[in-house]
């Protein structure tokens, strides 16, 4: 399915550490469709035509009437019909799903809605399809439609180039799967899913395996291959580079910043206070009474919430924690406490003596400032509201930049942790690319004149524009662009482009 890249994101506010991964932010919102009627199907306005004009109806008699059959509506007995004859449809739609086991979130979908319309269009009378029909003329035309969608991405990719992103998890069955999409400004196209349980185990043949997809999607089309940065993934980017010299292996955004996490969360400060923050959790949800007067405390507010990541996990239930706080003292004083059988256990006298230490606060709140802008950046890269390549470079500087400011200057509280930020930024996330891209993200470069002077940034440019580009015509043709974009002239100094420098998404 394709998903849009264009739509709108802020770039995070590094600067407000304290309000990161509030419950208004990070809780899921229910899908909406836009300009759609009461079933979902997009409305289509009635073309007008010049008979119109001698045949409108008189708008105030015509707002009389309609209020009078307003009224009118609310007591007929078609309305009292069709609610019964509603309530009777959904309530059989509703048996079907928990028969078949269907998941309830897929009445949010858009192909639920139109189908509800269609079969309303249809009417009384309608033929479900056969089973036939379903596994094979319907699926072969659904098949015929999803080639016809991708025929136009391809375009898009000839036109603008892509990115191959290989994705790979493991199921119940304990098999190596592996995810192929295509990304390009046009958004991202799922290719094919792929066991990779022979595949994965080593680098040459991780290498055979995305050699085969960039040859599927075509090399002069692919700009890079983004996958983790596992070992063997590391030998199959040698072997890859080696083969294309004019294509990028990339690790993932996401999993290197996870790993940033991971490594401080080995400090012995920090992973002692994630592991008594997760003794709360563990030892009072395994218990269904105390779990009850938790939430008499925190007004029905959980302590565990899942995130995209182990650590981003951790990071929320730390902050959880930390809010609740106040709501977790006043409960391990109460009566309700005290007089329970839980305050006489071992395990129950731990838990309260960690919700009264004051280390294990003061070691939250060190661990939240750190977390908090890492996890900001996870987010960044992990969203699909707009491409992240263009934002990488400045987010992980604004990151390091804040954290420590965060501390005041004080170079003893954050030198080790910005230590193993840099180690994970050069070694493995960093690449020319995320320069390139941030030097012609114009958000960042025209509010940044000394950019073209920072030299890492414009030899990550030049040896993109080398390595992508082997026409040394071409080269030349870009050069003069690259002087109209820093000189802001020509199209990048017209007015609606200087307007829109911070509200359009790179594409």
């Amino acid at each position: 399915m394709a998903v849009s890249m264009t739509e709108k994101q802020a770039f995070p506010d590094f600067a407000d550490v304290d309000t990161f991964g509030s419950d208004e932010d990070m809780d899921d919102v229910g899908a909406k469709i836009h300009g759609c009627g009461p079933s979902g199907v997009p409305k289509k306005s009635r073309t007008k035509g010049p008979m119109d004009v001698f045949f409108a109806p008189n708008i105030e008699k015509k707002m009389k009437q309609k209020g009078q059959h307003q009224q009118m509506k609310k007591t007929s007995i078609n309305e009292a019909c069709k609610k019964e004859l509603r309530g009777r449809a959904c309530k059989h739609i509703a048996q079907w799903m928990y028969d078949a086991a269907i998941p309830f979130n897929a009445v949010t979908y858009r192909s639920f809605a139109v189908m509800i319309e269609s079969i309303g269009q249809f009417g009384v009378g309608l033929k479900p399809p056969s089973y036939h029909e379903v596994r094979v003329p319907l699926l072969n035309n659904e098949v015929a439609e999803v080639q016809k969608m991708m025929k136009n991405y391809e375009d898009e990719w000839r036109l603008f180039g892509c990115s191959i992103m290989a994705d790979g998890w493991t199921d119940k069955k304990q098999r190596t799967l592996i995810n192929f999409l295509v990304n390009s400004p046009k958004g991202t196209f799922f290719l094919e899913s792929v066991d990779a349980s022979d595949y994965a185990k080593t680098g040459e043949r991780m290498f055979e395996l995305l050699d085969r997809v960039v040859e599927r999607v075509g090399e002069a089309n692919v700009v890079q291959v983004v996958t983790d940065s596992a070992s063997n993934n590391v030998l199959t980017e040698k072997l890859l580079e080696a083969k294309r010299p004019h294509l990028y292996w990339t690790p993932c955004a996401a999993h290197c910043i996870d790993l940033m996490l991971e490594d401080i969360g080995k400090m012995p400060n920090i992973s002692r206070t994630i592991k008594r923050a997760m003794s709360i959790n563990s030892y009072i949800y395994v218990r269904s009474g105390l779990v009850n007067m938790l939430r008499s405390f925190t007004g029905k507010v959980e302590l565990v919430r899942p995130a995209v990541t182990r650590f981003a996990t951790s990071f929320l239930a730390l902050q959880r924690i930390h809010k609740q706080r106040t709501n977790l003292r006043k409960m391990f004083i109460s009566l309700e406490w005290t007089s329970s059988k839980w305050a006489k256990e071992t395990g129950g006298k731990e838990v309260q003596s960690i919700i009264y230490m004051v280390s294990f606060w003061s070691t939250i709140v060190y661990i939240l400032k750190i977390f908090g802008l890492l996890v900001r950046v996870l987010r960044l890269v992990d969203g699909e509201k707009r491409p992240a390549m263009g934002y990488i470079y400045e987010a992980m500087d604004r990151a390091k930049e804040t954290i420590m400011s965060s501390f005041n200057g004080k170079e003893e509280k954050y030198k080790e942790v910005l230590a193993i930020v840099d180690r994970r930024w050069e070694n493995q996330l960093h690449r020319p690319l995320h320069a390139a891209a941030h030097y012609l993200n114009p958000e960042f470069f025209y509010s940044n004149p000394e950019m073209a002077l920072d030299g890492e940034v414009m030899r990550g440019l030049y040896q993109t524009m080398q390595k992508l580009i082997p026409s040394p015509e071409t080269q030349d043709i870009i050069m003069d662009q690259l002087s109209l974009y820093r000189n802001a002239e020509g199209l990048f100094g017209m007015q609606f482009a200087v307007r829109h420098r911070k509200t359009k998404s790179l594409g």
